[in-house]
């Protein structure tokens, strides 16, 4: 399995243009290596503008957007279509990896994952991920693919811990890339979390990337414009937690999802 830088900034929400390509720039520029972004996050072309901005070869960049079911459709056609219209946008030859964004609309297996296939050969698409999916539509994916699956998002972070989500990417050899990692901000008001960043001089955010990132096969795409939360963010990576730190974050009770849409996998029928 090809590597994928364990920190990638998200950048769900930031719309600003300048914002955005200031916030893709510095991070880059801080030592990020892993950009996140989607079709429907409307972004695009300010992320291309930021990565264009900042001192660091492309070739040093991994990049990964989203085909929207909704926003471009599915359908094989309309897969090749829009990551064609999202390379435009991006301002780039091609991409390291591309996922389908939710295995809802006009989703399936059979028809849109072989367009991911057809995108890998022409060499516009290094890699094929997937994001929102249960074990099964990810069995089903694999099935579908002639490439091999690299990736696999979904939220998780302390309160969404998906153990059975990563313990798949690790008996498949994929990245579970963990999006919504802070929780939407609620790990800063989690006592074990604050404690255990009391603990080692560090702050909330960067223990809860931190464990996430002790997880074998797991990378963390947190969201962040300004400068010091970027900063921080990527001090993750100097973070250490030992087993009771591990253990006592495994240990809480409180369970919340942040991220739902109609159709997603998780609902019950």
């Amino acid at each position: 399995m090809q590597d994928l830088p364990a920190i990638g900034l998200g950048t769900w929400e930031n719309t600003d243009p300048e914002t955005c390509a200031e916030s893709v720039r510095t991070a880059l520029e801080a030592g990020y290596r892993h950009v996140d972004t989607a079709q429907h996050y409307e972004n695009e072309e300010a992320v291309g503008e930021g990565i264009a901005r900042a001192d660091v070869p492309r070739e040093d960049v991994f990049v990964a957007t989203k085909v929207h079911p909704v926003r471009f459709g599915l359908a094989y056609d309309e897969v090749i279509e829009g990551l064609e219209a999202s390379l435009d946008r991006l301002g780039l030859d091609s991409l390291d990896l591309l996922y389908v964004h939710w295995p809802v609309g006009n989703y399936d297996a059979a028809e849109t994952l072989p367009a991911f296939d057809e995108l890998i050969d022409r060499g516009l698409v290094d890699h094929v991920g997937v994001s929102n999916f249960s074990e099964d539509l990810l069995d089903e994916a694999m099935d579908h693919l002639d490439s091999p699956l690299f990736a696999h998002q979904a939220e998780t972070h302390p309160l969404l811990q998906q153990d059975d989500l990563v313990a798949h990417a690790q008996a498949h050899d994929y990245h579970h890339v963990a999006y919504s990692p802070l929780a939407r901000g609620d790990v800063f008001e989690i006592p074990e979390i604050t404690e255990i960043a009391e603990k080692h001089d560090a702050s909330a955010a960067q223990v809860s990337l931190a464990w996430l990132l002790s997880r074998e096969n797991v990378s963390v795409v947190p969201k962040a414009t300004g400068e010091a939360h970027i900063r921080d963010n990527l001090g993750a990576l100097d973070l250490e937690l030992d087993a009771d730190d591990i253990e006592k974050i495994r240990g809480i009770e409180r369970r919340e999802r942040f991220v739902e849409r109609n159709g997603a996998p998780w609902q019950e029928r």
